[in-house]
């Protein structure tokens, strides 16, 4: 029990420290902080600071990488885990679309037989202007854009302008190294187009927002959510198949369309030349080839010259007989 004792009493005795070494501490450490300030703070404490820092760093860097690969195991392996599940669902869509690849080439092919053996002309012709556009600040419309591209490219008014997703607008002023494309969304813009599933007709109308309404479309139209619209052509505005977006619905109930080309930034450009549909010319006389001209008694004119001529029609045969009939 003594023992116990003494070995206590020498323990506690072991752990004092001194009054004087306390106050010691206890003012260096009051030194330390008021030194430490940035207005009173010593240069020869910086430098020492900066240097034990300096030593400290890769000390501190090697002790933490063990820590640091324990914190990073768990984020690692759910990333592995996503990574695994996004190349699945990759795998499985890229097996679709070789199956939906293999029909549009097969659609390809018989679109191509059918036009050749109907004798119909593609809707785009392959040549295509590429160009970078860039917002317009100032103008007469509100949403347009400006191309560096005009007639000396062989830009004119009324050519469609597409990105990589869809149909972004058309050109309406063209100078000669420069362009304006009228978006689809701006209120100006009037373009007939249809539903690719119903060949549901109807007017793409833009009203600045960046969902445009379809306007025409009837009581009740053959329209579903997520239906692929295509331009019509009907207008003779904008060539025919041309992907505008998709058919959805606002709150109010009011058909709209979803742009493809609101998927990326409007940036860089193609404009396709389209030639639209020209109205025949009113004229009045009768197209007649040289042969059947002369043989009408009509002066035949050379096969160099525009050949509408005009021939009489024969008078009316008059219902009263003649002297002659009526002696017979």
């Amino acid at each position: 029990m003594a023992q116990w004792r003494s070995a206590r009493q020498g323990a506690e005795e072991g752990v004092r420290f001194s009054r004087t070494l306390l106050f010691v501490l206890i003012a260096a450490s009051a030194a330390l902080l008021a030194a430490d300030r940035p207005q009173d703070r010593v240069e020869a404490v910086t430098i020492f600071r900066a240097a034990f820092n300096d030593a400290a760093i890769p000390v501190l860097e090697a002790a933490a990488q063990p820590l640091r690969g324990l914190y990073n195991v768990g984020p690692w392996w759910r990333r592995q885990i996503e990574l695994a599940e996004e190349v699945r669902a990759l795998r499985e869509e890229m097996a679709e679309l070789r199956a939906w690849r293999d029909v549009a080439l097969n659609y390809s092919e018989q679109m191509r037989r059918q036009q050749e053996l109907l004798n119909l002309d593609p809707p785009l012709p392959r040549g295509r202007i590429t160009a970078w556009a860039v917002t317009e600040t100032g103008g007469p419309f509100v949403n347009t854009r400006l191309v560096g591209v005009g007639r000396a490219h062989g830009v004119e008014p009324g050519y469609p302008a597409l990105n990589i997703y869809g149909v972004v607008g058309r050109t309406i002023d063209v100078g000669e190294r420069s362009s304006r494309i009228l978006l689809l969304t701006d209120l100006n813009s009037r373009v007939a187009v249809m539903a690719d599933r119903s060949n549901a007709r109807a007017m793409l109308i833009g009203d600045n927002t960046e969902f445009p309404r379809l306007e025409y479309l009837g009581r009740a139209p053959e329209l579903e959510e997520g239906d692929r619209i295509v331009t019509s052509g009907d207008d003779n505005v904008l060539p025919r198949g041309l992907p505008v977006g998709e058919a959805v619905r606002d709150r109010r109930g009011v058909w709209r369309v979803a742009l493809y080309s609101s998927a990326a930034p409007i940036d860089l450009v193609w404009i396709w030349p389209f030639e639209p549909v020209t109205e025949p010319a009113d004229t009045p006389g009768i197209l007649l080839p040289p042969g059947v001209a002369g043989a009408a008694g009509v002066p035949a004119v050379p096969p160099s010259d525009a050949q509408t001529i005009t021939v009489p029609l024969p008078a009316e045969a008059d219902p009263t007989p003649s002297d002659d009939e009526e002696e017979a």
